[in-house]
């Protein structure tokens, strides 16, 4: 027990871990998700850029895919779904205009990329939307628009409006 002058004693424990082991310990926002996948699709295809290993940049946007849908919060997974194509373009992009050595080599890359990428960019968006469904996602659920059911008019309204002048 700790006691500390003017206080009440106190019981040390041992400070509590999150529930469910190592892997709640680090979360990401969606926002950080889509951050971290534009990030690694960026340098991987940067990298693919300058040596030619273009299977390693699709091999790590599908792994990355997967741990980004695996370690974001619940309530960011809205965003998570729907950027890996979008980050992989935009990745795509960024990397050509740095590593090509005219603009339109840099457009032609581009195309390539997303060409010969297609199965693995459909493979990534997938394992995405399943791991995000998986752990609890539905589309549609939690927006913050509520629909409602129309009012009907109230009857002081109604009464007000002389029946002739209605257009």
């Amino acid at each position: 027990m700790t006691r500390i002058p003017g206080q009440k004693a106190r019981t040390q424990e041992p400070p509590r871990r999150a529930s469910g082991g190592s892997r709640d310990s680090v979360r990401l926002t969606g926002r950080g998700g889509v951050v971290v996948l534009l990030a690694s699709c960026f340098l991987s295809l940067l990298l693919a850029a300058w040596t030619g290993w273009s299977r390693l940049a699709d091999v790590v946007f599908v792994m990355t895919c997967g741990l980004v849908a695996c370690y974001t919060k619940r309530a960011g997974l809205r965003s998570v779904v729907v950027c890996p194509p979008l980050a992989f373009c935009t990745g795509s992009v960024l990397a050509q205009l740095i590593a090509a050595p005219g603009t339109f080599s840099a457009l032609t890359g581009v195309f390539v990329t997303l060409g010969t990428s297609t199965l693995w960019l459909f493979t990534g968006t997938v394992l995405t939307l399943a791991i995000a469904l998986g752990r609890g996602w539905r589309p549609g659920a939690g927006s913050k628009l509520k629909r409602r059911p129309p009012r009907p008019p109230s009857p002081r309204k109604q009464a007000a409006v002389p029946p002739g002048d209605r257009r």
